[in-house]
């Protein structure tokens, strides 16, 4: 869990930018996309084979 504590004379939307670059850095949002709704192993497989078709 990223932690972002208040540095001394910075603002409360520079404070949140710094944590939402944080949390995009570690991937995190990401996840959270991914486990919002279950994805079956098969699928996952079937989606995995297709990302890598389009990187060769």
């Amino acid at each position: 869990m990223p932690e972002n504590g208040y540095r001394k004379h910075e603002s409360f939307e520079a404070m949140m930018r710094r944590f939402k670059r944080q949390i995009e850095h570690d991937g995190i949002l990401r996840e959270i996309r991914d486990r919002k709704h279950y994805e079956k192993p098969s699928e996952r497989k079937r989606k995995k084979r297709k990302s890598s078709r389009g990187r060769k």
